[in-house]
Parts: structure tokens; sequence; C-alpha cells
């Protein structure tokens, strides 16, 4: 950010003068942290906005927020965090809309099997978050050979019938974003990057990289309308892909579908027959220490569901949990905004309970990066849900007295350093 007050660019825990300007660095803090979650809500808003999907009182809220993090450098910080928590609030919102926008659309998401590799025609990856640039990219290449792959938070589209349904959708390739460099190197198909989480390609992979409007990085070709014809006729050009079978995986398990077996859920809660409920996701990085939620997850017990979301979910994938009614015990929900639909499930078991979602046999653990992971954690905290774990480290604009305030206030907390015994700990207590 750049302090107004002494004119000077900050560092990243505040200006360079580390308040002798006179700003109050938890008041700078706090201000970080609400221009990082409007970040995040500026990104899922621009996916509902493509979708049709808006509210003026969000963007007035953007409006109001953005001016309160460049101008005053006076606010009292009880006021700016009630800001930053009304910024949790219209995320809520937000990505409402966006669910919305998705499922009316693309129909009512379902679990569904995904083919993971290539097969021996010409291949498009696409890359990001954006449905519907995969929805115009399979309408351009409907009724060639060329076959369409999904990467990262692609994924998802499986679990939506009109996507799933199209006959050039071929499957999903490679996994989080910090792998790409590797994967879209190996892919050998043509690439489009429709959001961000994209990193600088490679020479060997430039001149086939393709990325969309807002998304840019040197050394790959930027398109700026919907025309994906140039992208098509690279992949045709490049020939078949190699035929590579990596096994299948399973997507789709939106809160409609896990809250459409409530019932069965809460009676065998009733019956001891289920323990707890993780959620483990969010975003995922290449820092040292993130195998801390692969751990945490294998050791999840037998009769303990795992939900899981965004990027944070290739930490976990690629393990066999087993079954439990029925249902994979690992429950990949979606996208990262597809926090909204973990929320939902907590919220839904919570009132068939009759208790608060902070009662239930729940435990949350978050892998965090940037902006859209701070927005996510901002709609929890909005809502009074205590006792969340993050990591693996907290971010640097995060000041002692703010991260002090979530902990007194939320018991927010930082992962440990060993997945297993975090898990023991869950149940010793």
């Amino acid at each position: 950010m750049f302090c107004n007050q002494c004119e000077q660019t900050a560092n990243g825990t505040g200006c360079n003068t580390y308040g002798a300007c006179g700003k109050d660095p938890d008041v700078q803090s706090l201000q970080e942290i609400l221009l990082y979650g409007l970040k995040g809500m500026a990104a899922y808003a621009h996916h509902a906005r493509r979708l049709g999907k808006t509210d003026e009182a969000v963007n007035a809220f953007i409006e109001d927020a953005l001016f309160a993090t460049v101008t005053n450098v006076n606010f009292d910080i009880p006021s700016l965090l009630e800001m930053v928590l009304d910024c949790g609030k219209h995320n809520l919102r937000v990505m409402e809309l966006l669910d919305q926008g998705h499922v009316e659309r693309y129909g009512q998401p379902a679990p569904k099997e995904v083919f993971m590799g290539t097969k021996a025609q010409p291949g498009i990856l696409i890359t990001g978050h954006d449905m519907l640039d995969l929805e115009n990219l399979l309408k351009q290449v409907e009724g060639t050979d060329v076959l369409v792959y999904t990467h990262g938070e692609m994924l998802p589209a499986f679990m939506y019938p009109k996507l799933a349904a199209h006959p050039n959708l071929a499957g999903h390739f490679g996994g989080a974003w910090q792998l790409q460099k590797d994967e879209f190197e190996a892919f050998g198909g043509a690439i489009l990057a429709t959001t961000n989480c994209v990193l600088h390609p490679k020479p060997s992979y430039a001149d086939r990289f393709f990325t969309l409007r807002v998304t840019a990085v040197p050394g790959a070709k930027r398109l700026t309308t919907d025309d994906f014809s140039e992208v098509i006729a690279r992949a045709k050009a490049l020939g078949a892909l190699p035929a590579r079978d990596h096994g299948k995986t399973v997507t789709g398990f939106h809160h409609s579908v896990i809250l459409g077996a409530a019932p069965a859920i809460l009676d065998a809660v009733g019956k001891g027959q289920i323990s707890r409920f993780f959620v483990i996701g969010g975003c995922d990085g290449a820092k040292v220490g993130r195998n801390y939620y692969t751990d945490y997850a294998k050791n999840a017990p037998a009769d303990s569901f795992i939900l899981t979301l965004g990027c944070g979910k290739y930490r976990i994938m690629g393990h066999d949990y087993g079954t439990l009614l029925g249902l994979p015990r690992l429950l990949d929900m979606g996208q990262c905004n597809n926090a909204y639909g973990a929320i939902q499930v907590a919220a839904g078991l919570a009132k068939a309970v009759g208790c608060g979602v902070n009662d239930l046999p729940l435990t949350i653990v978050l892998s965090w990066f940037e902006q859209k992971a701070v927005v996510v954690l901002l709609s929890l905290l909005y809502l009074g849900v205590k006792n969340i774990a993050v990591g693996p480290t907290p971010p640097a604009f995060i000041t002692p007295n703010v991260f002090k305030v979530l902990q007194d206030t939320y018991g927010l907390k930082l992962i440990g350093t060993d997945g297993k015994a975090d898990v023991e700990a869950v149940f010793a207590k």
C-alpha cells in the first residue's frame, strides 16, 4: 500500500517509517486486510457479473471500502474492524450470486467421475476459474477432433451436467497452480488461462500459451475477445497428444448434493457413526510445510468426512480414504468460491440438529495464500465461526495486535507442525 500520511510505499507490514509518521500500524494492518479482501471479492464478483449476476449493494460497499483503505489515515480500529467483517458479509452475497449463476446456466450439480490424463487427439488445456470461458471454448471446438482438458480449479466444471455432457470435454490434466510450469510443458498442446494463479511461462511452451482479458503474463499471447480460433488452430498444428491414463477422480459434491443426503447423515451422527466433519482446503502454494494438510487428512479417522475445495484439494487427493454411508469420505465441493457451499452445509446441519455452527462436530483447517483465501476467511469470521486453523504462516500484513484480536474473539489459530498430532488433539478434547 501507499501511506498518504508520509507519502512512502508500504513494505508489507506498514509504511517504511513503521508508524513514525503518526499512522497506527494496526490501522494500516486492518486497511490492508480490507484491501486484500476486496481484491478477492472483486475476483468472485467479476465471474458472477459475467454470468449476469450483480448486486448494487455489493458495488456500493466496494466503493466505500476502497475509499476507507486509501484516504483515511486516522480511522479508529473498532470501526475499521467492523468494515473488515462487512467485507466478509458482502462476499457471502457475491459467492451466493456466483453459485446461482453457475447452477442456473449449467444445471444442477452432481458427483462425476473424471478421467485424468490425455487421449491421442489434439488438445487444449484450460486453467483458471471461469466456467463461461470453458463454455465458449467448447462451443468453438464442437464438431472438431480437438479435445478440451481442465486444469487446477477448472476440475469442478464436470459437476455441471451441461458442461460435463459436451463430447469435447475429455478429462482433467494436472494439479495446483504452482505445478503448472512442469505440467504445462508436459501437456504438449495449447493452453488457455482464464484467470489469475498463472506463472510466467517457460520458453518451451510460451508459444502455445494464451491468456484472457485481465489475465496477462510476459511471453504469452493475450486474447481480448471470446474468439478462440487462434488457440484451436495452435492445438491442431501441434497434433495429437500422447495417450496417458492417470486414473480417475471424483468431483461434484456441491452443497445441494450433501444437504440432499442430510437425513441419512444426521441419523448417522445420532448413532455415533460419524465422529466429525473436517473442512480441509483453500489455496495451495509451494511453501515448505504444506505437506501438513496431506498428513492431517490421511490421519482423519475412518468414521469422519473430509470436505475439500479450492486448489488446496490437490494436497489431499491421490489417497484412498474409502467410503462412509455409501459416499466417498473425501468430498470435493468445487472451486475456492464453493466455500459458500461449505458454509451452507454447516448452516444446514446446524439448523437440522438445532444447534449453532460452533457446536457441530466440525473442524476447519484452511491453507491460505492469496486474496480470495483472505476474503473467504473474513466471511467465516463474519458468521461467527470459531476455532479456524490457518497456515502455514500468517500473512505479513497482520500485526501481532490485530492477530491477537482475532485469536481472542474468534479462536483463530495457526496450524501446527504435525498433522497427525493435531488430528489426535481434536478428539482428545
